[in-house]
């Protein structure tokens, strides 16, 4: 989903001045806006810029990193949890909503490239169809937690079903082990049940979070876009938040089939 360093960085002639040249103070800088003093070109403060979003998005990685071996401990050790809980899931929901982020990270790529090719009213579109596919993620996630909620299948610790709480694929049923099985007569389903929607709502509210941190960021350079500040020699913010909704989209490609699809 990245771009490449060759579509990314910004041509060596693009910027007048060299990273070995001094700067001078008064003119230049007139002529050359968004250019950090600390900075000799714009070629430097792209790649310094760059490699600062890989730095912070390793971090996120690593965030991540300790829920998804927290699923795969609970999982191992309380497998009769997770095949019985997923049933309560809708895979359809989710599957739609993986549409929507998949999509949602072509227009941000596509924004990328607009901004490097001075299309200021088609950077606008393509960041302003993101934010809406971000909107329309956010509203299925509601719709599933509302109905969550509604059904008593809460955290460890609350989980009360109420009496209609079904599971959302009545024909499916594991083929798993036996006590897997008599589990799912229970109306009460398995004990510490609540483990896996502990993690359900600690991954997916997590990435709910950076989704709207995302929203955010992309809002402001949305501002900035219609300003007029971006073009083919500084372009950097917007490929910055562009990686930063790729590792957004990332990672719910791994939650989607964790959660909702393996059995």
């Amino acid at each position: 989903m990245a771009k490449s360093e060759s579509t990314t960085r910004p041509p060596d002639d693009a910027d007048p001045g060299s990273v070995e040249a001094p700067r001078p103070h008064a003119a230049a800088d007139h002529h050359r806006p968004f250019l950090a003093h600390h900075y000799q070109s714009y070629k430097q403060q792209f790649e310094a810029g760059k490699l600062g979003m890989w730095i912070f998005l390793l971090t996120e990685i690593l965030l991540f990193g300790g829920l998804f071996c927290a699923y795969a401990v609970y999982r191992a050790n309380h497998p009769e949890i997770f095949i019985y809980a997923h049933h309560f899931l809708d895979k359809n929901l989710g599957a739609i909503n993986t549409a929507v982020l998949i999509f949602s990270s072509f227009t941000m790529a596509w924004g990328v490239r607009c901004a490097q090719l001075n299309q200021r009213k088609l950077l606008m579109v393509m960041l302003s169809l993101t934010l809406l596919c971000a909107c329309g993620f956010l509203g299925i996630k509601y719709v599933e937690y509302k109905h969550k909620w509604e059904d008593g299948l809460l955290w460890a610790g609350k989980y009360h079903p109420v009496e209609h709480a079904e599971p959302a694929d009545h024909a499916a049923r594991p083929p798993g082990r036996p006590e897997a099985q008599s589990a799912l007569q229970r109306p009460e389903g398995p004990r510490y049940a609540g483990i896996f929607f502990s993690i359900y709502f600690m991954m997916t509210g997590l990435h709910g979070l950076h989704v709207l941190a995302g929203m955010a960021a992309i809002a402001w350079i949305l501002v900035r876009a219609a300003n007029g500040h971006f073009n083919s020699h500084y372009f950097g913010p917007v490929d910055y938040v562009g990686l930063y909704w790729h590792l957004v989209d990332l990672i719910w490609i791994y939650l989607f089939p964790l959660l909702y699809l393996i059995h």
